[in-house]
């Protein structure tokens, strides 16, 4: 078995806070990213796959294939977009770094399903001191 690591970019803004509190309870807990105006980040989204080596081609996915997948799938829909707002699989969610890679992990999961390569990891970068990692449940 062999881990293969990806890793991608995308900028984004988003706002941390629970439709069902009131602003003073989210600010309570969120802070300032409770920000009614939103705030952004530079992500950095590192997918690591497992699979055995192909013996014909010498490896378990193409890189190509690997990068083309994330990005029409992830980043596309990310980068430089309100996660709040914009993107369809975060609809109904506090979009959390929690919540985002959990997210990304069910579409990136469908989309390797026709391949040989399987989720291993995500680590999702939020800041230079925050970042989350999902193994799947």
């Amino acid at each position: 078995m062999v881990y293969l690591t990806r890793r991608e970019r995308f900028n984004s803004a988003h706002r941390l806070y629970n439709v069902n509190y009131s602003d003073e309870k989210n600010f309570e807990i969120y802070g300032k990213c409770a920000n009614p105006n939103w705030h952004g980040h530079n992500y950095e989204l590192f997918v690591t796959i497992k699979g055995n080596v192909d013996p014909e081609t010498g490896v378990v996915i193409n890189l190509k294939e690997l990068s083309k997948i994330i990005n029409t799938s992830i980043i596309d829909k990310l980068d430089h977009k309100n996660l709040n707002i914009e993107v369809d699989f975060l609809q109904n969610t506090i979009v959390s770094t929690e919540n985002t890679i959990k997210a990304i992990w069910k579409v990136l999961e469908a989309e390797l399903k026709d391949t040989k390569a399987r989720l291993h990891k995500l680590k999702l970068v939020e800041t230079e001191n925050n970042f989350a990692e999902y193994y799947g449940e």
